[in-house]
C-alpha cells in the first residue's frame, strides 16, 4: 500500500466518522418539531418562573421602600408577566437520544476501528506468525516437550518460522520451566548467549529445585561471565551442593571459579572433594583422577605465580558512587609509566566492588602477552604505574564519561598499592 493511498484512506475514514457523529448530534434537532406535542418535562420553564419570582420580589421591596410608586410597580409587574408568557410559548422540548440511537453509536465505533485496522494497519508479521504456527506449530511443541529430539528436514525450509513458532509456544506456556530450558538450547545453538541466559534464568526461577536446570544455568552463566564466579552463580551452585554434596559438575565449576578468582586454597579443597566423590564410585576412574591431578598441579603453579604479584585495593570516591551503574566494568592494569601495553590487566564486573572498595591481585597470570610479564618488567627495572578505571561501555579504551583515578607509581619491590577512582573523564 502506497503512502498516497494510505493517506487517502485515512482522510476518507476521518470524514466518514465526522459525518456520522455530526448526524448523530443533529438528528435530535431535526426531529424536534414533530415531538413538540409530547409532554416532556423542561427545566427551562422552571428557571424562568424562579427568575420571575425573584424580580417580582425585588419590585415589591422597591415599592415598600418608596423607591418606586404604585403605578410604576404595576407597569413592571405586567411586563414581567408578559415576558413569562412569551417564554412559555417559545419553549421547545429537549429531545434525548433513544436506546436505538445509542446502540447504533456503540455498534459503529468498533466497526469503524476494525475497518481502519484492516485497511491501514500492516499485519504482515501477524500473518507470518499465523503461517508459521500452521506449518511448524506442532513440530515446535514436540521439540519443546521432548517428544522429538530433532525436527524433520522440511521444518528447516524457513528456520525463522520454526524459531518464531517455538518462541510463541514458550510464551503461551510461560509457567513451564522445561520449555524455557529447551528454548535456551535453541538460542545457544544460534550463539545468542544473552537470550539463552535469560531463558535459563526464567526456567530456574520457575523450578529452582530442578537439579539439571540449576546446573545448566550455573554453567552457562559461568562461561558467559568468562569464568568468574559472581554472587549469583555462587548462590546457585551452593544451593545445588546443599541438596547433593557429591554433585560433580557443581564441584568442578567451584574449583574452576575459585582458581580463576585466585582463591587457590579453596580451589584445591574442591578438587580434593571431587577426587573423593569419584573414588567412592564403583568402577575404574583412572583417567578422571589423572585429570584432576593435572588440574591440582596447574592450580599449584598458578598459586606460585600469583605470589609474585601485586595486591591492588581500588576505592571509589563517595561523590562518584551515584555515577556507577550495575552493568559497568572495572579495568585494573599495571603498565610502564612511559606507556605501551600493560604488563598485567584484569577486566572485572562492577559487582566485585563492595561498599565502594575492591581488593584485586595482579600477577604474571594476568599478562597480556607471554613475553611481557611483571617478572620481565622487574628484571628490566621498568618504572611501573597502577591504573584503575570504571567503563560504562565495557571498552578497554577510555571514553568520555568513564570514571578513573590518577596513576600510582610503584617501586620494583612493592607488593601492595591503593588506587582511588576520584574523577570523571570529560
Amino acid at each position: 500500500m502506497t503512502l498516497f493511498s494510505t493517506f487517502g484512506l485515512f482522510v476518507t475514514l476521518s470524514l466518514l466518522i465526522a459525518l456520522i457523529f455530526a448526524l448523530i448530534a443533529i438528528m435530535p434537532w431535526l426531529r424536534a418539531p414533530r415531538l413538540q406535542s409530547k409532554p416532556i418535562d423542561n427545566q427551562l420553564l422552571d428557571i424562568n418562573v424562579a427568575v420571575f419570582r425573584e424580580r417580582l420580589a425585588e419590585l415589591q421591596t422597591d415599592k415598600d421602600s418608596g423607591t418606586i410608586n404604585n403605578s410604576h410597580y404595576q407597569n413592571q409587574k405586567l411586563e414581567l408577566e408578559r415576558q413569562l408568557l412569551d417564554a412559555q410559548r417559545q419553549i421547545t422540548p429537549m429531545v434525548t437520544p433513544d436506546v436505538k440511537s445509542r446502540l447504533i453509536v456503540a455498534a459503529w465505533i468498533p466497526i469503524l476501528a476494525a475497518m481502519a485496522y484492516l485497511l491501514i494497519g500492516n499485519r504482515t508479521p501477524v500473518f507470518d506468525l499465523w503461517t508459521a504456527e500452521d506449518k511448524v506449530g506442532q513440530v515446535a511443541d514436540d521439540l519443546l516437550t521432548a517428544k522429538i529430539d530433532k525436527p524433520p528436514s522440511w521444518a528447516f525450509e524457513d528456520g525463522r518460522q520454526l524459531i518464531s513458532a517455538m518462541q510463541t509456544n514458550v510464551h503461551r506456556n510461560a509457567d513451564d520451566p522445561n520449555r524455557w530450558m529447551r528454548l535456551s538450547e535453541l538460542f545457544l545453538s544460534m550463539e545468542a548467549t544473552d537470550s539463552a541466559l535469560e531463558a535459563l534464568s526464567r526456567a530456574y526461577r520457575l523450578a529452582p529445585e530442578n537439579e539439571e536446570i540449576a546446573t545448566t544455568y550455573a554453567q552457562t552463566s559461568f562461561f558467559v561471565n568468562e569464568g568468574q564466579l559472581d554472587a549469583n552463580i555462587r548462590r546457585v551452585l551452593q544451593a545445588i551442593l546443599a541438596k547433593n554434596p557429591q554433585h560433580e559438575r557443581a564441584q568442578m565449576l567451584m574449583a574452576m571459579g575459585e582458581t580463576r578468582s585466585s582463591n587457590f586454597a579453596q580451589a584445591q579443597g574442591w578438587i580434593k572433594r571431587l577426587q573423593g566423590s569419584i573414588v567412592a564410585k564403583p568402577g575404574d576412574h583412572t583417567k578422571a583422577l589423572a585429570s584432576l591431578d593435572e588440574l591440582s598441579n596447574y592450580v599449584s603453579t598458578q598459586e606460585k605465580q600469583a605470589l609474585e604479584g601485586i595486591d591492588v585495593t581500588v576505592k571509589i570516591n563517595a561523590n562518584l558512587l551515584p555515577l556507577v551503574k550495575a552493568d559497568d566494568v572495572l579495568f585494573v592494569a599495571i603498565r610502564d609509566v612511559k606507556g605501551g601495553p600493560p604488563f598485567a590487566a584484569k577486566r572485572l564486573p562492577i559487582s566485585v566492588i563492595e561498599q565502594g572498595e575492591a581488593s584485586i591481585r595482579l600477577s604474571n597470570l594476568d599478562a597480556m602477552m607471554p613475553d611481557r610479564t611483571l617478572n620481565s618488567a622487574r628484571s628490566d627495572k621498568t618504572q611501573l604505574a597502577v591504573v584503575a578505571r570504571i567503563s560504562h561501555s565495557g571498552n578497554a579504551i577510555a571514553e568520555s564519561g568513564d570514571l578513573s583515578g590518577n596513576p600510582i607509581v610503584i617501586s620494583a619491590e612493592q607488593t601492595q598499592v591503593n588506587v582511588e577512582i576520584n574523577q570523571q573523564i570529560p
